[in-house]
């Protein structure tokens, strides 16, 4: 494939997916905007077509999808979208560590559980050393008489869980004040600003506020239709989904969507699992119960018609007389 003389010129990062001309310029100053629109679409066609043709003169493999080439690697440096970083202050621990000289190590995940003489996980459930697994606790001089060890142990820890969250909100503070928060953290450090801290104060455009008067106007069980309208309020514009009914009048088409819906659930229950959903017993039954309502709420039946059934009882034996006569 030959390259155009005029696309030798433009200069292809295939890195970037970028092409750009040097040399271009309009012959002629547009005079209207529509001419000028229509000059640059057709010098981004010209330039997005010089990447195209450089695409396809890369060694390509092929796959179901189609031809798929490697990109090399990009040439021109795009300027970076947001400011570097600000590095994080170090924390109270990190500066102690840093004077003492102690580096940081990494633990193993397994740990010697000496209670049941076993390895097992440092952390988690059933995890080595467990306090909460063990059911003695050995009595020490220092102890003080009637204290129940369990209680004071869980509120130790009660205690050791609130001072590593004063620390970590006073690390927080910190990183605050220099600019350097978390990335998962920035978000709710202004919105919802850290004791201590200066939260930047933003304000809310008209439009903002309009929609929170109509969230808060449409919040009742009426949707806000008995509520007393202030003067000049707009009313609440419904942006939520309304429920959808069947159309009463039949549209085009042979079937409407009643008749789909209907015949959706007859085929469910006519699947072969329906003795699953279809109670066939609870049907008969239920079916017998109104039909012997029905009977006998006709207006000619009642309960004088009805004939009492015979009350059906042995007659006496005579004197004499026996069973075992019967047999002969």
């Amino acid at each position: 494939m030959e390259i155009p003389q005029q696309q030798q010129q433009i200069q292809v990062d295939l890195g970037n997916l970028m092409a750009f001309d040097p040399h271009h310029s309009f012959p002629s100053n547009p005079s209207s905007r529509e001419e000028l629109v229509k000059e640059c679409i057709a010098k981004g066609t010209e330039l997005v077509q010089a990447i195209a043709n450089s695409l396809f003169n890369l060694p390509s493999t092929e796959d179901i999808d189609g031809p798929i080439v490697q990109l090399p690697r990009p040439e021109t440096k795009l300027p970076r979208q947001k400011h570097l970083p600000v590095p994080k202050p170090p924390t109270k621990w990190e500066t102690f560590a840093k004077t003492k000289g102690i580096k940081n190590r990494k633990r193993d995940k397994i740990a010697y559980d000496e209670p049941t003489e076993t390895w097992k996980r440092r952390f988690g459930y059933d995890r080595a050393n467990d306090e909460n697994s063990v059911p003695i606790i050995e009595a020490k001089e220092t102890d003080v008489p009637g204290e129940d060890p369990f209680a004071k142990r869980q509120e130790d820890k009660k205690k050791r869980v609130e001072k590593q969250d004063k620390n970590r909100l006073q690390n927080l503070k910190q990183a605050a004040k220099v600019g350097a928060l978390p990335s998962h953290v920035q978000l709710a450090a202004t919105r919802l600003p850290i004791t201590g801290t200066q939260s930047t104060t933003k304000k809310f455009s008209k439009d903002e506020l309009g929609n929170v008067a109509g969230i808060a106007a449409t919040a009742t069980a009426s949707g806000g239709k008995f509520d007393k309208k202030l003067p000049g309020e707009k009313p609440p514009k419904h942006k939520g989904k309304f429920r959808k009914f069947l159309p009463v009048v039949e549209g085009k088409g042979k079937h409407s969507q009643e008749q789909e819906q209907t015949d959706k659930v007859l085929n469910k229950l006519i699947s072969k699992n329906s003795h699953e959903i279809f109670n066939v017993d609870k049907a008969v039954n239920m079916y017998n119960v109104k039909k012997d309502k029905k009977r006998k709420n006709k207006p000619g039946m009642s309960s004088s018609t009805l004939k009492p059934k015979k009350n059906i009882q042995k007659k006496p034996l005579k004197k004499g007389s026996s069973s075992k006569g019967k047999g002969k």
